[in-house]
């Protein structure tokens, strides 16, 4: 599976060990997308960091091709490793989703232990997502998304 396949496609089924590494992949380019911030801005200066003129401009640019290419890679890696669990990729819109709406919905009740189950409720699924898709191993063998990324490749027949 070359780089393009692993973080752009929502094609086939990735292992836990790719799915981590597609993970570390964004840490880094975060962290260093904050590093060249911080640096070319002199600090966090609130001044500076909301600024729309001259270099922070290319920044803001910068971020928001980051964010977007690392959404979408972060919806094709789940949803690989969805599949190679033999499950639908659909499920990555609760596990994404779910706990960032059930917490948002908290200021909007006046019933206080409403919102704690609420909290409660969107903690479950993200430690759900979190175990589905960072730590169970797939399904061994072929499924209905592909073969096993972890099959030994076929070798050729010797003559």
């Amino acid at each position: 599976m070359d780089w393009t396949n692993l973080l752009f496609s929502f094609n086939g089924r990735i292992n836990r060990g790719k799915y981590w590494l597609a993970i570390l992949i964004y840490s880094i380019a975060w962290t260093v997308f904050a590093v060249v911030l911080f640096a070319w801005l002199g600090g966090v200066n609130p001044d500076n960091l909301f600024s729309l003129a001259g270099g922070a401009l290319g920044l803001w640019a910068a971020g928001l091709v980051l964010t977007v290419g690392c959404t979408w890679s972060g919806l094709a890696t789940g949803i690989k490793r969805l599949h190679d669990r033999d499950k639908s990729g659909w499920w990555i819109l609760l596990f994404w989703f779910g706990p960032s709406l059930l917490s948002g919905s908290n200021g909007a009740m006046s019933d206080m232990q409403g919102s704690i189950v609420l909290s409660l409720i969107g903690s479950v699924i993200a430690i759900w997502g979190f175990i589905e898709l960072g730590c169970l191993r797939g399904t061994s063998g072929s499924n209905q998304y592909g073969p096993d990324p972890l099959a030994p490749a076929m070798q050729a027949a010797r003559p």
